[in-house]
């Protein structure tokens, strides 16, 4: 019963972001057509076969069965719904084909336009409700790689101190983030590393995204946390043997221990009883504790990061924290066009990388479960601004096609036969069902194999 309510809620919340996702797509090209007088007939969430809807005026807003988008039909426009029986009659004043090229590549550009608007307010608010966390790095002294981690893979060590990314030095952590997206996705990506008193650069493979798809576990600031009791539970094993808040924990069964995770990674893979050398107050003394058989933990809690970090929340007004939202915003965007350039090249796996409705949902009710609404919102604005990247693509069927098109015809004074643009269409649709067929198998095919 549990996995069933875990998929139904999983459904809910990815179809809640994708409603959001498409109506402000479509509302985008909705208001931009009624602000040149152009006629709307249908404002469709998913396409045909229709489902619901109401007629309002010239407009049926209605709901269609194949939730693989939405459009807005417009009067005298080739569109996704591939009648052109109004090419029979001359043009209409109120008809797209009427209105001059300029105003019809805003109608075209204006969903893309509203796509990355949409991602602009949504970090524009989280920036404004919960301003910014930033840590300074100086106040970070090392991390703890496990060796099953990516980080070790490409050549980290516990221990180490992250110094500067891509040669630029890291000044403070923010949002609890060491990197950047646009600097992780880096074709030359490269780390500097402070490694006992020497700086070391690291320079992983020209696959790493690879190697982080098949294996998000990275750094985060979780790896930098010490392995010092930030609260002892009442009952528990670690309040019979003593522990008390504070204590540091500097080895388990004679192993030296500096971190966090270090720590919880001995406890869970120790034996029924383990020894634990404590350091309190500049004295060090050893107990015996038994941690839960079957949870395999202690009973303590970790510290608390922005008291032991010591760091601080900027708070911006409005404007400021529109300013953060649009350079969050632009960050994303060149971290996906970073994304699909390595792609392209072949530089990383097509399998290992492009996912489809299948990982969407799963990342998107896994970030939320993590998160809240705060992990929802961050993830919505992120797919806003792919779903605004991919809809530019110069591919028939998407905006970018139609904008081709228009382009076309500013440059050569006449526009493409109906004929060429019907058949374009139906050639960018089979392109783009293929695609959605060949992105959910994989998606399918990764869960199965993983």
């Amino acid at each position: 019963m549990e996995v069933i309510l875990g998929i139904l809620q999983t459904i809910l919340i990815f179809v809640a972001a994708i409603f959001i996702l498409v109506l402000v797509h479509e509302l985008g090209h909705f208001l931009a057509a009624k602000l040149f007088g152009m006629r709307v007939e249908r404002f469709s969430i998913g396409f045909p076969p229709r489902l619901l809807g109401i007629k309002r005026g010239d407009t049926d807003y209605c709901v269609s069965a194949l939730p693989l988008g939405g459009y807005v039909k417009i009067s005298g426009m080739v569109d996704e719904s591939m009648d052109d029986s109004f090419t029979a009659t001359e043009p209409k004043p109120y008809e797209y084909r009427s209105k001059p090229v300029w105003q019809r590549m805003i109608v075209i550009s204006a969903g893309v336009i509203f796509n990355m608007f949409l991602a602009y307010a949504i970090f524009t608010a989280i920036t404004y409700s919960h301003g910014v966390n930033q840590i300074p790095a100086e106040n970070i002294s090392g991390m703890y790689i496990p060796e099953s981690s990516t980080a070790a893979e490409i050549g980290f060590q516990t221990g180490d101190r992250l110094v500067a990314v891509n040669d630029e030095e890291i000044e403070f952590i923010r949002r609890g983030q060491f990197f950047s997206m646009s600097e992780i996705t880096s074709q030359e990506l490269s780390f500097t590393v402070e490694r006992n008193g020497e700086m070391v650069t690291i320079i992983p493979p020209t696959d790493f995204l690879d190697h982080l798809a098949r294996n998000p576990e990275f750094i985060e600031l979780q790896n930098t946390l010490p392995s010092r009791v930030g609260r002892v539970a009442e009952g528990t094993p670690a309040e019979e043997a003593g522990l008390q808040q504070g204590d540091e924990i500097v080895a388990i069964d004679g192993e030296p221990v500096g971190y966090w995770l270090q720590m919880v990674n001995k406890i869970q893979a120790g034996g029924d009883e383990m020894e634990f050398s404590i350091q309190r107050d500049g004295q060090t003394m050893d107990v015996t504790i038994q941690p839960d058989p079957e949870r395999r933990i202690i009973g303590i809690t970790i510290v608390d990061p922005q008291e032991y970090f010591g760091y601080e929340t900027i708070h911006y007004g409005l404007l400021g924290s529109f300013r953060e939202g649009v350079r969050q915003s632009h960050d994303t965007l060149r971290g996906i066009i970073n994304g699909f350039r390595q792609l392209l090249t072949g530089a990383i796996s097509v399998r290992e990388n492009l996912g489809g409705p299948v990982a969407i949902a799963s990342v998107t009710a896994e970030v939320t479960e993590r998160g809240g609404a705060l992990g929802f919102w961050n993830f919505t604005a992120f797919l806003s601004i792919t779903l605004a990247l991919m809809n530019i693509l110069p591919i028939p069927m998407l905006d970018g096609g139609h904008l081709m098109f228009l382009i076309y015809e500013a440059v050569t004074r006449r526009e493409p036969s109906v004929k060429v643009r019907m058949a374009l269409q139906q050639i960018g649709f089979i392109l783009l069902i293929s695609l959605m067929v060949f992105v959910t198998f994989n998606d399918i095919l990764r869960h199965v194999v993983n």
